[in-house]
């Protein structure tokens, strides 16, 4: 790994963290997600309710659901799940489209295309789905070749783990040396959406495919049904957009800017005090 000492005036030394596979393959991956929740909403809203098992028609029951009603002569939102109801109105079930209220599962911003069309939001989903997935590939194949991913025996012990989860409850990050590559929760939370989510994610998408249960039809009764694939499909999306989410709060909070640096140029400044 490439060190710079960036002069006794600054106290840092900059360190090589990041190569470009690795740097390239993250904002790929960026792109791919942003595009994939867009349209992915885009393609739900042609029919805003999730379903478990052989039902999926309008009148079938789901356990959660968005629809737009009328209380006393006042239209609303309403978003369904389980056993209850909430009101939504503006933003799910009924939103603002060119200064009218209109009936929609997630509102016009949140969708790709913003107005409604399922043809597009498919075709825009199916592209970059398989963008990521072949983007992914290369990315796991340089981390594991590079070993970046996998994590040392004495890294797994229940002390050294312990040890981890207390320092990110108090906020308090790696520095010096151990600053230079991820740490274990890093590496077991890559390796849980990499080899849990993603391929889950991939299943059931090809699982809703008419087309692929020609070549596959057993992946039905895996998932029980299309209906079941969809809705795991729903929950795998928005567990990686949780995951997202806590990872940027992460980068936010161990300071975003050398960060974000590491992950343009690749080097990423560590306090020369810390370098111990």
């Amino acid at each position: 790994m490439t060190t710079i000492d960036a002069g006794p005036t600054t106290g840092r030394t900059l360190i090589y963290r990041h190569s470009l596979p690795v740097r390239l393959s993250h904002w790929v991956n960026v792109l791919c997600l942003t595009v994939l929740l867009f349209s992915g909403l885009q393609i739900f809203n042609a029919h805003p309710a999730l379903y478990w098992g052989q039902y999926g028609a309008d009148n079938d029951p789901s356990f959660i659901s968005m629809e737009a009603t009328e209380d006393g002569g006042r239209a609303k939102g309403l978003t369904h799940v389980g056993p209850f109801t909430f009101d939504t109105t503006g933003f799910l079930g009924l939103s603002d489209v060119d200064g009218e209220a209109t009936p929609r599962g997630f509102p016009n911003w949140l969708t790709l295309p913003s107005y409604q069309d399922l043809a597009s939001g498919r075709r825009w989903h199916f592209f970059f789905a398989w963008l990521f997935v072949f983007n992914g590939l290369v990315y796991l194949a340089y981390g594991l070749i590079r070993r970046d991913l996998t994590p040392a025996g004495n890294e797994l012990t229940l002390s050294h783990l312990g040890h981890e989860v207390v320092n990110h409850a108090r906020l308090r990050f790696p520095k010096g040396p151990e600053a230079r590559h991820y740490n274990t929760l890093q590496k077991l939370t890559y390796l849980v959406v990499i080899f849990l989510l993603l391929p889950l994610m991939i299943a059931t998408g090809l699982t809703m495919s008419p087309g692929f249960n020609a070549v596959a039809p057993w992946l039905l009764d895996v998932f029980g049904g299309r209906q079941s694939a969809r809705t795991l499909h729903f929950l795998t999306a928005f567990s990686l957009v949780a995951f997202v989410a806590v990872h940027i709060a992460m980068v936010v909070l161990s300071g975003v800017f050398n960060n974000l640096r590491s992950m343009i140029t690749g080097y990423y400044a560590i306090e020369q005090g810390d370098e111990r």
